[in-house]
């Protein structure tokens, strides 16, 4: 049962046994009263009956025989106990005590019924008496002849029975209204609450969040105004909540869109939101709100980072690095909101991630090394026999055939190293436009082999050709036979004489692989993730006088990443190596990649 039905149902058994208890004590008393005032008028009129019997008793002298039985006679005759007393309120007579135990009676002067009956008076007086035991009801008056006192003393266990009766039937219709008021109040209740029952459910639904909850129609004019009140607060609530969704949305994906990581904190430096590129960045996931940064990033530079934003107005930065398996360099920017003497709300971070930006400085500082290096040996070689030519005309004619072969070969050298940087440069920045088309990959590896096989440099080497068919890949020709041309390249100079040579092309499942494996002095397992690297060289001083530019496969790599396909390379060192790529079929997978 609700709270407010119990209370009603309450207050009106309340109201129930407050009535009954008040309305019983007065029907009680009223029903002692007018008990006692017939009890009172019979035993008066018994009393003139008894003082006829007695008109010719002495009531002066001691107790005899003869005036207990008078006593007896009279109390038969009036049915009440009868007691005869002297002036001087000795018991000469009663009906109730036998004649031997009168002597022993005390004085009775003293009863308030016999000092009113002495002193001329009708007497009465309700008391429990001592003599018999029981509660009675005494009328005493002084008798006709003026010689003593005549009482008489009526039984009041009728008068008790029927007020124990009118108890009884009290109590039981108390509680048969009590039970029949609870039950009215019950239905009453429910059905008069039943507006507020509704309202109280309507109510819940929209605290809970279900904003489309409609209020009751039928409701009384006061009830009516509430319920077209809340039912214009659910509407506005659902508008502000949309508003408020619809921004957090905007917010979230605005936020979730950036390249920077973002993090909120609020006044007691507990997170309250951070974006997806914030968790790539420390590679933190799950619920996070409520959580300290501290326990959540475990770096302390950023902690401190937090702690000096909140207690300033200005901006704070500073560049923090990220370990684990990526390592990242960060520059982080906080700063307070609202800024301002309005009390702090929280702090905001924005991290901004430079380590491609450092790891580009570092490529460009290594290119400019490299460069400068691999150009400073031809360039230094051309310099000083130029100059040796320029100022020794001594020279013998063999001599100086000798020096102008150095500088030719340099300077052939010089220009290889700058026209690999010219295509390098066009294949990473795009300038290069390819032309796609169908391309026969495997009769593309068969005519570079058999050209290869006529150098003289592979007359040592066993080169062997494992294609089946045609194999066409959707490529621009020129760049797929640079590929397959620099990495043939590659294997016959890293390969010693007697090595094998294996070039191969194949059909897996949507594209075309082809591979390029030798028996040569292979890679080092700490090289492998180097080689692609401009200038980079496993063997610098072989790959120099093999005239070697390092930047062969840096060439592949882009070349192949431009026409969509992907390249692998497995090697051991001292068992040789196999480098792989692969290319697509058709042209959606090119423009997909």
């Amino acid at each position: 049962m609700p709270t407010l039905q119990l209370k009603l149902a309450a207050a009106l058994a309340a109201l129930i046994i407050s009535v009954s208890v008040v309305s019983g004590f007065l029907v009680e008393r009223g029903l002692r009263e007018r008990e006692t005032a017939r009890i009172e008028a019979s035993l008066a009129e018994r009393l003139v009956l008894v003082d006829e019997l007695a008109a010719d008793a002495s009531l002066t002298g001691t107790p005899t025989p003869e005036l207990d039985a008078l006593a007896t006679r009279a109390a038969r005759a009036a049915r009440a106990r009868v007691t005869l007393l002297s002036p001087q309120g000795r018991v000469l007579g009663d009906s109730e005590v036998p004649f031997d135990r009168l002597a022993s009676l005390e004085d009775h002067s003293t009863r308030p019924e016999v000092q009113a009956a002495l002193g001329g008076r009708v007497g009465r007086a309700l008391r429990r008496s001592d003599t018999v035991g029981r509660r009675l009801f005494y009328v005493a008056a002084p008798s006709s002849r003026g010689t003593g006192v005549l009482r008489l003393a009526g039984e009041l266990s009728d008068l008790d029975e029927a007020v124990w009766n009118l108890r009884l039937e009290l109590i039981t219709a108390t509680i048969l209204g009590l039970i029949a008021a609870l039950a009215l109040s019950y239905l009453f209740s429910w059905w008069a609450l039943r507006p507020l029952r509704e309202l109280r459910r309507a109510a819940a639904s929209i605290a809970q969040g279900d904003l489309d909850t409609r209020m009751p129609l039928r409701m009384s004019a006061d009830l009516g105004d509430i319920s077209d009140a809340i039912h214009r607060m659910s509407v506005r609530l659902g508008q502000q909540l949309d508003e408020t969704t619809s921004e957090k949305e905007r917010l979230q994906a605005v936020l979730n869109a950036m390249v920077e990581g973002v993090l909120v904190v609020d006044a007691k430096g507990r997170l309250l939101l951070v974006n997806d590129r914030f968790r790539e960045l420390f590679d933190v996931w799950g619920d996070l709100r409520g959580r300290a940064p501290l326990e959540v990033l475990r770096n302390a530079d950023f902690e401190q980072l937090l702690n000096d934003a909140a207690e300033t107005d200005d901006p704070v930065s500073c560049e923090i690095q990220v370990g684990g398996v990526d390592p990242r360099d960060l520059r982080v920017q906080a700063v307070r909101f609202p800024s301002g003497e309005a009390p702090r709300m929280g702090t905001v971070a924005v991290l901004h991630d430079l380590t491609e930006i450092r790891r580009l400085e570092q490529v460009r500082q290594d290119f400019v090394a490299n460069a400068s290096h691999e150009l400073r040996t031809p360039l230094a070689a051309v310099q000083g026999f130029t100059e040796t030519l320029l100022h020794s005309p001594d020279l013998s004619d063999e001599d100086q055939r000798s020096y102008l072969g150095i500088i030719e070969r340099h300077a052939l050298r010089l220009g290889h190293i700058v026209d690999d940087l010219l295509v390098l440069s066009r294949a990473e920045s795009g300038a290069a436009s390819l032309h796609f088309a169908e391309v026969d990959i495997a009769a593309l590896a068969t005519s570079l082999v058999q050209d290869a096989k006529r150098r003289p440099t592979a007359s040592r080497l066993s080169i062997d050709l494992a294609v089946t068919g045609s194999a066409m890949a959707w490529a621009d020709r020129q760049a797929a036979e640079q590929v397959l041309s620099n990495l043939l390249d590659n294997a016959i100079k890293y390969t010693e004489p007697g090595g094998r040579i294996e070039v191969g092309v194949e059909i897996e499942g949507d594209r075309v692989r082809a591979w390029v494996a030798d028996t040569g002095i292979g890679i080092p397992e700490e090289d492998l993730a180097r080689i692609f690297e401009r200038f980079y060289r496993v063997d610098k001083a072989r790959s120099r006088e093999l005239g070697g530019t390092g930047l062969g496969l840096s060439i592949v790599r882009h070349l192949v990443q431009r026409m969509g396909g992907k390249l692998a390379v497995e090697s051991e060192f001292g068992e040789g190596s196999t480098f792989s790529f692969t290319l697509p079929t058709r042209p959606s997978e090119v423009s997909a990649s």
